[in-house]
């Protein structure tokens, strides 16, 4: 079980070092000295260099004793949206949050605490394990950049557990959808906005056409589409002649996801040509879906661990994409596992201590389990 005291210590320490994407220099040192303390073989690839950031991702192997048993791998992330700078914490009862006024970084600090004390927790038992691997990478929160870059030759686990969903604790995200974007940029023609504005074609005229018309939000229990960012104009007297538009689409049916991009890429262009403008309109896969089910080996190794804690698992379809896309997708089964925070990316997230206890106790359930598959 847990250790509480230790557990929290871990956390605050974590919560204390600021992490933004691509500035995870502090946290990544800081997982290094732990793992290497608890007997992992520990290095830090390449891939801050290769993306602009300070530091790499922290990739930790220690051999198991188990003669039998499945290896596995435990991924968290170690950026965190902003603002984070000058954070305060309040620590109320069993609740930890920000004072309001920056987020706290549960999301996914909570995950590294609890893969830590997991480990620590199972290693003080003396009991044999298969081998584990723990997965910390950066600016997942910009991209899944980190995972993205990531040799995966370098995974040496047979499936995978990214702790990097809010609550409830052990919720298990066994499908996740595709996820296309799209960037358009609308041309058309400048002019004097009052003197000859019939001379000009208005690019943000043409944009508002085509958007107006878009089935976006909600599009049915599998699909989301939105248009997140225009921009476009010089000055409030010129006709504009150029509209940058920004967009995506995301879909646990592949077949949906096309219909949702086509429709969207098509009214780009006819509305645009329709007002004597044109569109140069780019698409590209962000990530794509997956999609298990409870007859599955990694999810159900997930079911067992949570029920030895007392937690009777969910199974969660997923709206947004983890690094368990990436790992997917290169061929390691991977599911999504509930940490227990509340309210991510806003300065409102908070979590409970106890539900932390909880995120840790699953980790070391995972890898008891794990050690006699």
């Amino acid at each position: 079980m847990a250790n509480r005291e230790r557990l929290t210590k871990t956390f605050l320490d974590l919560l204390q070092i600021n992490s933004p994407s691509k500035s995870e220099r502090g946290i990544a040192d800081y997982v290094k000295s732990r793992l290497s303390e608890l007997g992992f073989e520990v290095q830090e690839d390449d891939t801050g260099t290769r993306i602009g950031g300070n530091a790499g991702n922290v990739i930790a192997f220690r051999r198991g004793t188990a003669t039998s048993g499945r290896a596995i791998f435990l991924c968290c992330h170690m950026d965190t949206v902003e603002p984070t700078s000058d954070l305060q914490i309040k620590i109320a009862d069993d609740v930890v949050r920000s004072d309001g006024k920056t987020i706290l970084g549960a999301d996914n600090k909570a995950g590294i605490a609890a893969v830590l004390e997991g480990i620590e927790s199972f290693l003080s038992t003396n009991r044999s394990a298969s081998d584990i691997q723990i997965l910390f990478d950066v600016s997942e929160e910009i991209g899944l950049l980190g995972a993205k870059n990531l040799d995966k030759s370098l995974v040496r686990a047979e499936l995978g557990f990214v702790m990097d969903t809010g609550a409830p604790v052990a919720g298990i995200v066994v499908s996740a959808p595709s996820h296309e974007s799209i960037r358009a940029e609308i041309r058309g023609r400048a002019a004097h906005a009052g003197v000859e504005p019939e001379k000009g074609v208005n690019a943000i005229l043409a944009t508002a056409y085509a958007v107006s018309k878009m089935r976006l939000g909600r599009i049915d229990s599998e699909t989301t589409a939105n248009i997140g960012v225009i921009e476009g104009g010089k000055a409030r007297n010129i006709v504009p002649d150029s509209c940058l538009v920004l967009g995506e689409a995301r879909s646990r049916s592949e077949e949906k996801l096309v219909a949702q991009v086509e429709h969207m890429v098509s009214l780009l262009k006819e509305e645009a040509a329709k007002c004597g403008a044109t569109a140069h309109v780019e698409t590209k896969r962000e990530y794509s879906g997956f999609r298990f089910t409870e007859d599955d080996e990694v999810v159900r190794l997930a079911i067992e661990a949570a029920r030895r804690i007392g937690i009777e698992p969910e199974l969660q379809d997923g709206g947004g994409g983890s690094d368990a896309n990436v790992f997917n997708e290169a061929g390691i089964p991977s599911v999504v596992l509930g940490v227990g925070y509340h309210n991510p990316h806003t300065p409102e997230e908070f979590i409970r201590l106890s539900d932390l206890e909880k995120a840790s106790d699953l980790v070391c359930s995972l890898i008891a389990v794990a050690a006699h598959k």
